[in-house]
């Protein structure tokens, strides 16, 4: 069983991500939940969402200590640097996190997701960098499912940006 937990501020695709992985997992025939967290402000307020994904039944959605932390913003390393199980891997956006991780019990992973995603044009995509990260560090699910995913969890209005978004989770898969 894998527990993640995927934070930033809203409107960084932080919800978006989380369902990604969930929706992967079910397409893969795992047991999943996603459980998002967010404060009254959708734009610019802290938000996280919990994700497991599992090859038996989930439990509980809750996740409080996670194998894995997905961090995009400085509030949330400081948040969540701290939860991750001994042995788990933290994924950060280096962009915004200057500092680098204090335990040594625990993968870090620091990722300029910011500078990837601006490079390949649109800096929307700071999340799927990450995310990619992620499916190389943990292989929890497969780029295939995630490709997937993409099309049932983005509106239609926004399928024209799958390739963008395909590019920006290959640009994180070869920066991990």
């Amino acid at each position: 069983m894998a527990e993640i937990i995927v934070a930033g501020f809203g409107g960084q695709g932080v919800l978006v991500l989380g369902q990604l992985i969930t929706y992967a997992g079910m397409l893969e025939d795992k047991a999943v939940s996603w459980f998002p967290s967010y404060g009254p402000e959708q734009r610019g307020g802290t938000c996280h969402c919990s994700v497991v994904v599992s090859e038996t039944e989930v439990g509980s959605p809750v996740v409080s200590r996670p194998d894995t932390a997905i961090v995009m913003n400085l509030p949330s390393f400081d948040r969540f640097e701290p939860d991750v199980a001994e042995g788990g891997v933290l994924i950060f956006n280096s962009t915004l996190i200057a500092q680098k991780s204090k335990r040594a019990d625990i993968e870090a992973i620091a990722v300029p997701a910011n500078e990837i995603a601006d490079e390949i044009g649109n800096p929307r995509v700071a999340n799927m960098v990450l995310l990619g990260a992620f499916i190389e560090a943990t292989g929890l699910v497969a780029m295939s499912s995630i490709q997937k995913s993409l099309k049932k969890v983005l509106s239609s209005r926004h399928h024209h940006l799958i390739p963008l978004n395909m590019q920006a989770l290959e640009r994180g898969r070869a920066y991990q």
